[in-house]
C-alpha cells in the first residue's frame, strides 16, 4: 500500500485552474521531489497534502485513509517552510519543544523527544542558545527538529534551503538526505532547483502548468525524458535543441535534416514520420572536440574556463543557442571556429508535440 495516494487531484482559485487531474502513488520511506518552473504548481500541491489548501476535486490518501477533510494536525504530517519560522524570545529547546507543548505531552516525553532530535541534529550543545545566536544553517535544522518530535508519517519540505548561501544550500542538502537515511521516514521536497532534485531524491516528479509532466528517479528523467519539458529542465547547463525535419523514415530508422547543418540518421526511431517538425537534442556534456558520429563546427562567442571544466557558448545558423561542456582546459577561445561531435546514441528527437519519438 503507498503511504500517500493522489487520485484526480484538482485545485482551482476563480475559474484558474491551478493542479490539473494530478495521480501519483508514494510509497513509505521514500524521498521524493516536487520540481518545476515557477507558477508550476508544486508548492500548492505540497500545501493541499499538508491541509493548508482546500481540495477543489479528487482525493487525498494518506496511509490509505482518505483525509480531504481533516485538519493539518490529524493528518500525521510535519512541514518545514523556507522561512525559519522560529520564536526569537525561545530557546532552541523551547522552540523544537513548542509543538509538545500545544499537545500538552509530559514533560519527561517533551524532554526525550527533543533530547533524540538534538542529538540526530547534532544541537545538543545549542539548546539553550536562542535563534539569533545561530547561523542560517543552525536554524534550518531547529525548524526541522520542530518536525522531527512531532514523529509524523510524512515531512513536506517547502524549498526549506532556498533563504541560505550556495555553499550552506550544498551542506544541508547532505545533512538532509543522511537525516532520511537515519529516519527511514517519507519525506516530499519541493523546490525549484534541479540539481538538489537530482541530488536528493529517490524520485522526481517533474511539473509542467499543473500537471505532471514525467515521473521516474534522477537518471531516468536524465537519460530518458519522455518530452521536450522535461529534457530542457533536467540537466545543467539545459541540453540544446536543434529544430530539424524528417527527411525519410522507413519505420525503424530515420533521416533528420538540420538545414546548414547537415542530417542525422537516426537508428530505432520507429513513431517518426517523413516531412513532419522534429526537435534534436543533445547535452553540452556529451559532446566532444574533434570528430564524432556526427559532426559541426561552431564559434563560440563566449568561453567560460572554470578549471575543472569548460563552458562554451555559441548561436547555430538557425538561431538556437549551443553549448558545449568540455573536462579540463582545452584550447578554446572566443570568436575561433572549432568542430564538434558527438555519438548518435547520446541524441534525443522530439516530435513537434513535445515527445520523445528517440
Amino acid at each position: 500500500m503507498s503511504q500517500l495516494s493522489l487520485k484526480r487531484l484538482e485545485k482551482s482559485f476563480n475559474e484558474a485552474r491551478i493542479i490539473k487531474g494530478i495521480d501519483l502513488d508514494v510509497s513509505e520511506g521514500e524521498f521524493v521531489v516536487f520540481v518545476g518552473p515557477s507558477g508550476c504548481g508544486k508548492s500548492t500541491l505540497l500545501r493541499m497534502i499538508a491541509g493548508l489548501e482546500d481540495v477543489s476535486a479528487g482525493e487525498i490518501e494518506i496511509g490509505g485513509k482518505v483525509v480531504n477533510e481533516l485538519p493539518p494536525v490529524q493528518r500525521g504530517i510535519a512541514m518545514v517552510f523556507q522561512s525559519y519560522a522560529l520564536y526569537p524570545h525561545m530557546t532552541v529547546y523551547e522552540n523544537i519543544a513548542f509543538p509538545l507543548r500545544v499537545e500538552k505531552l509530559p514533560q519527561d516525553e517533551v524532554d526525550r523527544r527533543v533530547g533524540a532530535a538534538a542529538k540526530v541534529l547534532q544541537l545538543e550543545s545549542r539548546l539553550q542558545h536562542r535563534p539569533g545566536q545561530l547561523s542560517g544553517g543552525q536554524r534550518q535544522r531547529v525548524a526541522i527538529g520542530r518536525a522531527i518530535v512531532r514523529q509524523p508519517k510524512i515531512f513536506l519540505f517547502d524549498e526549506p534551503l532556498s533563504n541560505l548561501d550556495a555553499a550552506l544550500r550544498s551542506e544541508m542538502r547532505i545533512e538532509l538526505m543522511e537525516l532520511h537515511k537515519r529516519l527511514g521516514s517519507t519525506m516530499i521536497y519541493v523546490t525549484h532547483d534541479q540539481v538538489e532534485a537530482m541530488t536528493m531524491a529517490d524520485k522526481i516528479v517533474v511539473l509542467d502548468a499543473g500537471t505532471i509532466a514525467q515521473v521516474g528517479s534522477p537518471l531516468e528523467l536524465y537519460h530518458r525524458p519522455d518530452n521536450i519539458f522535461v529534457a530542457g529542465f533536467i540537466g545543467s547547463p539545459k541540453m540544446n535543441f536543434i529544430s530539424g525535419t524528417v527527411a525519410s523514415a522507413d519505420g525503424s530508422n530515420a533521416v533528420v535534416d538540420l538545414g546548414a547543418l547537415g542530417t542525422i540518421a537516426l537508428p530505432r526511431t520507429n513513431t517518426a514520420i517523413a516531412g513532419q517538425n522534429v526537435t534534436l537534442g543533445i547535452r553540452p556534456e556529451h559532446l566532444s572536440l574533434g570528430d564524432g558520429q556526427f559532426s559541426l563546427d561552431i564559434t563560440p562567442n563566449i568561453v567560460e574556463q572554470l578549471g575543472i571544466h569548460t563552458i562554451t557558448y555559441a548561436t547555430l545558423p538557425g538561431g538556437e543557442n549551443f553549448i558545449g561542456l568540455f573536462e579540463g582546459n582545452p584550447d578554446l577561445v572566443d570568436g575561433k571556429e572549432v568542430r564538434m561531435g558527438f555519438d548518435i546514441s547520446k541524441a534525443h528527437l522530439f516530435d513537434a508535440n513535445g515527445l520523445a519519438v528517440y
